[in-house]
């Protein structure tokens, strides 16, 4: 099989070479165009000139890249056929918010053919979808629902920070036996960092340590890790910076093992606080470090209200470095001075 000689236990070293997060994704999916021939792609304007933001243009196997009209449920029920017949599609929605006209796709039969077949046939099926806000395209367009999604069972959900981490998740979850949504924020895209030419996948449930600290664990997704990152590096903090890189399956044990360092967690998701990522984190190491906790845990999102489309208000609506970082100084401020 042309997938077996990758080990998902492998991970390359970062070489030289600088690629921006969207030409990595763009990498990732040529590679296993060009692999393998069971690979395509499909989705709204997937063949489209601007090539999805830039992450579909110039493949090698543009034969395999396929526009659809603007249905949905119906191209996510084609997708899941295209898996169960023994080819690997990826799916590609410009946008999260055009999931939900697929929910009775995704969440009635993408995500439970596996366990109402007890585990016998294989759903190959990638979900890529961009999340975040944009320049004033209001709350219809711009949400983040990976919280969503990520409860529902039998689906993988992972949220590349990094163009490292884009490519080599992205060529797990292709990879994968089983579905997978690849949530990627837009803001994302013109980042650059060091990228391997040579094909390599990251185990998804393995997540990373950004910045290492003892005074406080923060374990934070997406564009909230690097805008976390950035703080930490602006304002010199003594933070233990997680950044679990799958939401589904979750990395608890180096979670764990950094709140057991600092006795502090604050976890930074940009999604709406009720119920999602940062509140599950927050949940899980209550019930299984509590006695490592030396204060109750925060959480920093989104406000519980829907995105503003003016654009002012848009970016007052988004946490920021700044904010991040004056939220961490007067939490480890007030331990300090005490």
């Amino acid at each position: 099989m042309p997938w077996s000689r990758f080990d998902s236990n492998y991970r390359a070293p970062a070489g030289e070479r600088d690629l921006a997060f969207v030409d990595a994704i763009r990498e990732a999916t040529d590679q296993a165009m060009c692999l393998d021939p069971r690979v395509f792609a499909m989705g709204l304007d997937a063949d489209d000139k601007f090539g999805v933001f830039g992450s579909m243009r110039d493949m090698t196997h543009p034969e395999r890249i396929l526009g659809t009209p603007i249905s949905e449920n119906a191209n996510t029920g084609v997708a899941l056929g295209a898996a169960l017949t023994g080819m690997r599609p990826i799916l590609i929605n410009l946008r999260n918010d055009f999931l939900l006209v697929a929910m009775d796709q995704i969440v009635n039969y993408v995500a439970k053919w596996q366990s109402m077949f007890d585990g016998q046939c294989a759903v190959p099926l990638v979900m890529r979808s961009v999340i975040g806000r944009g320049w004033g395209c209001g709350a219809q367009h711009s949400q983040s629902l990976q919280g969503l999604f990520a409860q529902i069972p039998g689906l993988k959900v992972v949220m590349p920070a990094t163009p490292y981490d884009a490519k080599g998740l992205l060529l797990s979850a292709i990879k994968d036996d089983s579905p997978v949504m690849m949530f990627e924020h837009r803001w994302l895209y013109k980042n650059t960092g060091p990228v391997p030419e040579e094909m390599y996948t990251i185990p998804l449930g393995q997540g990373q340590r950004l910045h290492e600290g003892s005074s406080l664990t923060v374990v934070a997704t997406s564009l909230a890790a690097i805008h976390t990152l950035t703080a930490c590096e602006q304002r010199g903090l003594d933070v233990d910076l997680i950044d679990p890189r799958t939401i589904k399956p979750l990395d608890m044990d180096l979670i764990l093992d950094s709140v057991s360092k600092t006795g502090r967690l604050l976890v930074v998701d940009y999604d709406f606080p009720f119920g999602g990522v940062a509140a599950e984190i927050t949940s899980r190491v209550c019930e299984q470090a509590f006695d490592r906790l030396r204060e109750p845990p925060q959480r920093i999102g989104f406000p519980e209200a829907n995105m503003p489309a003016s654009g002012p208000l848009e970016r007052a609506y988004y946490p920021t470095p700044d904010t991040i970082g004056e939220r961490i100084e007067r939490w480890i401020g007030v331990e300090v001075c005490a």
